[in-house]
């Protein structure tokens, strides 16, 4: 496999990464919101991803990751009572946002931490292409 195909392979990485980074940004953003009916609330979403390899005019597969899809969490939400809360319902009662802010925390330095990585992976290779192209001057 040529040292080109890495930069694909990280960069298919490092985008999936920057996607669950957006999707968990978007989950604390939204953490603690109500509304006094449960179809309007909030949900907690999750990326989900596969891996692919793509055969380019016969050469062995390229790897990499793919965005599938982007969904909602089944988790329950919370019901409390807050009669005086503006978005309560006919029983006073209002629907919090399904997000668990320690897991989107953890999700969130996790995915941090996998972006770090790939850019260091690209970097490593980077330089063994620019000792590689030095070796022959």
């Amino acid at each position: 496999m040529s040292l080109f195909k890495v930069f694909d392979v990280a960069g298919s990485a490092m985008n999936a990464q920057s996607v669950r980074l957006n999707v968990t940004a978007s989950n604390l953003a939204n953490a603690g919101s109500v509304s006094g009916d449960p179809d309007k609330v909030y949900r907690a979403r999750q990326p989900v991803f596969s891996s692919f390899r793509d055969t380019l005019s016969g050469e062995a597969g390229i790897g990499g990751v793919r965005l599938e899809k982007i969904i909602e969490s089944s988790a329950p939400l919370q019901m409390q009572y807050q009669p005086d809360h503006p978005d309560a319902d006919e029983n006073g009662n209002v629907y919090v946002s399904n997000v668990n802010t320690v897991e989107e925390m953890v999700n969130m330095m996790s995915a941090s931490r996998s972006y770090q990585n790939n850019v260091e992976l690209v970097n490593t290779t980077r330089d063994m292409l620019l000792q590689t192209l030095s070796l022959g001057s």
